[in-house]
């Protein structure tokens, strides 16, 4: 029987996810197939029952819903809970059961290249959606501390907090005071809008060296100026579109319980970039 997966949010028309989904059944010959379906700011409720209607079988939720969509679920795993948010819904029965795949995708591509998390030092700017997935998962891997650097203050200090709660030493600075860090940091990560539309890269140079991981999540464009820069100061580099392969991964494996067709993904992803 030919199960539908989706991603719903607004704006939706630049997904990738069906791209990278539908490659993976066409390389195992499932019949599945995965759509976007574009669900307005306030009309949540309707949408889901949308979905319920067509008996969809899962759906990751993106941009405005992460965080309502929580309140429509009959479960959610640890993670959700933890991070407060929900990007992974599998329709079981008509029981919505929700998770958090940001954290493990964040997660993927480093234990992919073997990077040790432990004991180390992390710089992170932004302070957006995925920023408490990051923390969580440096925190769960043994990391020692943070530093968080947001335009705007008070949400800095506010993931700080989050942070310190659950039990990651963390700072918070503002932009400008990015130059006056001494430090060399373990990991370097963007988890900001920067560069998604060709800004240049904010994060000094002096913050890393050849034993920096630098990790940009946006990947689209697929080299950052951060990237760049990382590439000149000998740095280690996880692109942004290894984070949302590792988000794929982890979503294919909740709805249809067998391992994802890794390169079939990654090819497909690298591919929708032209």
């Amino acid at each position: 029987m030919l199960k539908t997966f989706a991603v719903i949010g607004d704006p939706i028309d630049h997904s990738l996810s069906p791209t990278i989904h539908n490659a993976a059944y066409r390389e195992l010959g499932i019949e599945c197939t995965y759509i976007a379906y574009k669900v307005d700011k306030g009309e949540l409720a309707t949408g889901i029952e949308s979905l319920k209607k067509i008996k969809i079988a899962g759906f990751n939720v993106t941009i405005p819903h992460k965080i309502e969509m929580m309140r429509y679920l009959d479960n959610v795993d640890e993670t959700c809970k933890k991070i407060g948010a929900v990007n992974t819904v599998l329709n079981d029965d008509g029981i919505l059961r929700g998770f958090n795949t940001d954290m493990d995708g964040f997660l993927e591509p480093i234990k992919r290249k073997e990077i040790q998390i432990k004991n180390s030092k992390i710089f992170l700017l932004g302070a957006g959606g995925a920023s408490r997935a990051i923390i969580a998962g440096f925190q769960k891997e043994g990391a020692d501390n943070i530093v968080i650097a947001n335009r705007t203050k008070e949400n800095g200090d506010e993931l700080a907090r989050f942070s310190n709660d659950i039990g990651l030493d963390a700072t918070s600075v503002q932009l400008d005071a990015m130059n006056e860090l001494n430090s060399k940091f373990d990991f370097i990560v963007n988890a900001s809008s920067l560069g998604l539309k060709g800004e240049k890269n904010i994060i000094p140079s002096s913050l890393m060296d050849e034993q920096t991981t630098v990790y940009d999540i946006v990947y689209k464009p697929l080299k950052t100026d951060l990237i760049n820069t990382a590439k000149e100061n000998n740095c280690k580099i996880i692109y942004g579109y290894e984070m949302l392969l590792g988000q794929a991964i982890r979503s294919f494996e909740i709805w249809l319980d067998q391992k994802a067709p890794y390169e079939a993904m990654k090819r497909s992803i690298l591919g929708g970039f032209g």
